[in-house]
């Protein structure tokens, strides 16, 4: 099937290639009636625009890079559907990549979106990720950037995140009104900022409360169903068993819910639980999980949005926004 150009409009009208051309971008040298004659003569032909010379044209290639750290759980696909929603409306396609929790990846991702020409970047960070001079300097160098959910507080560029000190605070304060004294947390990786955040809620629970702890209580274990799994099992097989564990996101409280029923402890008889992320197996797990919601769509509304300041060049209001969710009890740590 041959793809109709304007020159192909041109030959059909005997006029110019630059009237047609004037006459589809409307300028102001074109009598209605040209331009009229020229987009009938355009839709009869089954003209389409070369969105490519379109682009080039205006110096942009109306894509926007996106990279996450994982697919597995629902949380960073529900981000992106918020992000679409906005980016699509302005004309902007998102190319959609993920660094399977690997510094090594993510880098590759980021190198090839660039290579890709694309506007700008939007990103959340692998558990890995530790140096961040590359994206300081990217930033410096004029490319868009916005990072969200997962952020090192070092990085320059604006970021979008969640209110993690606040609600682990909620979360754990939950468990103890509940009659739980001897409380685990299941961190996160600690050099990520909501890992540190997620602690500090914990502790900040605790102390207010009385409730003893040490470092022991505050145990690395990762982001994954196995690692949650893996953790508790070791513990368990040491005799420890906690009466209340604050997950630091709902696939590692479901991954320690598997290994207490196989220790054969009830939940929430013998051990209250909870997650954060309100991820959408949390209802479906036996028992349901209570979690704290985050509001993915809204993380990538205003992800996109500070992404769209930066490349219309407008000055970024808020270099940091931090969002609030809400505490969703179910029968994982409901006692009574």
């Amino acid at each position: 099937m041959k793809h109709i150009t304007i020159k192909d409009i041109a030959r059909e009208l005997n006029v110019s290639v630059s009237t047609v051309s004037r006459a589809m971008n409307d300028t102001f040298d074109i009598s209605a009636k040209t331009r009229d004659k020229v987009l009938k003569t355009a839709k009869e032909m089954g003209y389409h625009p070369n969105p490519v010379a379109k682009r080039l044209h205006q110096q942009k290639t109306f894509q926007v890079g996106v990279v996450i750290p994982e697919f597995i759980n629902d949380f960073f696909p529900q981000i992106i559907m918020g992000m679409q929603n906005v980016l699509q409306a302005e004309g902007y396609q998102l190319l959609i990549m993920q660094s399977n929790e690997c510094f090594e990846t993510e880098m590759e991702n980021v190198l090839k979106l660039e290579e890709n020409m694309v506007d700008g970047l939007l990103i959340s960070l692998s558990r890995e990720t530790q140096n961040i001079d590359y994206y300081n300097k990217l930033y410096e160098k004029g490319m868009p950037m916005v990072f969200f959910n997962r952020v090192n507080e070092m990085i320059k560029a604006p970021k979008v995140i969640f209110n993690d000190f606040k609600w682990s605070y909620f979360a754990v304060e939950h468990l103890i009104k509940q009659g739980c004294k001897n409380i685990i947390h299941l961190a996160g990786y600690k050099h990520l900022s909501l890992s540190r955040e997620r602690i500090r809620g914990y502790e900040k629970a605790m102390n207010k409360f009385h409730l003893p702890y040490d470092d022991d209580c505050i145990i690395e274990t990762g982001f994954m169903i196995d690692e949650g799994e893996i953790v508790m099992k070791r513990l368990l097989d040491k005799g420890i068993c906690p009466d209340g564990i604050f997950a630091t996101n709902d696939p590692t409280a479901i991954g320690a819910i598997k290994a207490l029923k196989s220790a054969g402890k009830r939940i929430p008889e013998d051990v209250c639980i909870i997650g954060f992320s309100e991820a959408m197996w949390s209802e479906v797990v036996d028992p349901p999980l209570s979690s704290v919601s985050q509001p993915t769509n809204l993380i990538g509304y205003h992800a996109a949005h500070l992404l769209l300041e930066q490349l219309n060049e407008k000055q970024t209001e808020d270099n940091t926004i931090k969002l609030d969710g809400k505490l969703v009890v179910r029968t994982s740590s409901q006692r009574g």
